[in-house]
């Protein structure tokens, strides 16, 4: 398997992390999204992911992209150790964890909004940073409360199994505390992301230890 991937991509962290919990071997090929404008927008890279984001996996000749799409098709094709429940109700709580995360909360965040904001709205750098900590904030507000009310978990989001819920927020939770975000009001997610980076899998994906890595 070959990854395309960028050591600070919310997505790429993803990938990594259930790369690493199916003991899947990979080869890690550097996609930088700053330097020269975004590798990214590399016609010969452009070929692989028409959207120019990272990560791509490649699979003996098999393209995927999109990091929930790569975490799902891993799952069908090497199901040991699992990353969903067997239970479709548990299986939902889990995905509807991951959605909240992948597609609520790190949208409005990603780089290419960021940089949007700033070099065509024209918001300055503090103003783009008080957008990042508030859409974060709102969104981990809601998640605390539904991981608290719901009970169902454990050292993690689900029980003490690492799921498809642990691999979105440790890379959310990251970025969070990358931009400086208070974590104090959501005890819960911290305790989870604290004890899943003690897991192998997840501090081997961390960005800062990625032959990228800056």
């Amino acid at each position: 398997m070959k990854l395309y991937s960028y050591f600070r991509s919310s997505a790429s962290y993803r990938v990594r992390i259930a790369l690493n919990l199916k003991n899947l071997p990979y080869e890690y090929l550097p996609v930088h999204m700053l330097r020269d404008g975004g590798e990214q927008f590399k016609p010969e890279y452009r070929k692989l992911n028409h959207d120019a984001v990272v990560p791509t996996l490649v699979d003996d000749g098999t393209v995927l992209t999109q990091s929930i799409a790569i975490v799902e098709y891993l799952e069908e094709t090497h199901p040991e150790p699992a990353l969903l429940p067997s239970n479709p109700a548990d299986r939902a709580y889990v995905r509807s964890i991951a959605l909240q995360l992948a597609c609520e909360i790190h949208p409005l965040n990603n780089l290419r909004v960021l940089k949007y904001l700033k070099r065509t709205v024209g918001v300055n750098d503090e103003v783009k940073d008080a957008w990042y900590r508030h859409w974060i904030s709102s969104g981990f507000a809601a998640l605390e409360e539904y991981l608290v009310a719901d009970g169902r978990g454990g050292k993690l989001c689900f029980g003490d199994m690492p799921t498809l819920a642990d691999i979105c927020l440790v890379p959310q939770v990251f970025n969070a505390t990358r931009f400086n975000v208070d974590m104090s009001p959501y005890p819960t997610i911290r305790r989870i992301c604290d004890y899943a980076n003690t897991l192998d899998a997840f501090a081997r994906a961390e960005p800062g230890v990625q032959p990228d890595a800056e």
